[in-house]
């Protein structure tokens, strides 16, 4: 089944100037390319929620507290062009 990118995480991808597509790996979410197209890495796995998802079937506040939670966890990834950077900044 292929990941519904929702207006969010397009909105995130102009902000940082890459281009977004349904993965083609069956693990993930998101493929992200170079304006010229160029392939950087594939991101989200298939299986867990992001903050998109979060608003859409569970409303905004769960979805900012999720939204918090993960940035805990996470917020050593912040080193630019990794997948964890991608992910924190795409999907969360």
């Amino acid at each position: 089944m292929t990941y519904n990118i929702l207006p969010y995480t397009f909105e995130q991808a102009k902000k940082i100037g890459v281009k977004i597509r349904p993965s083609v790996k069956p693990k993930y979410k998101i493929d992200i390319f170079t304006k010229d197209d160029d392939y950087i890495t594939s991101i989200g796995a298939k299986g867990y929620k992001d903050y998109p998802t979060y608003i859409e079937e569970e409303g905004k506040e769960y979805a900012d507290k999720r939204r918090e939670l993960y940035h805990k966890r996470h917020n050593k990834e912040n080193k630019i062009g990794t997948r964890g950077w991608f992910s924190l900044n795409l999907l969360w």
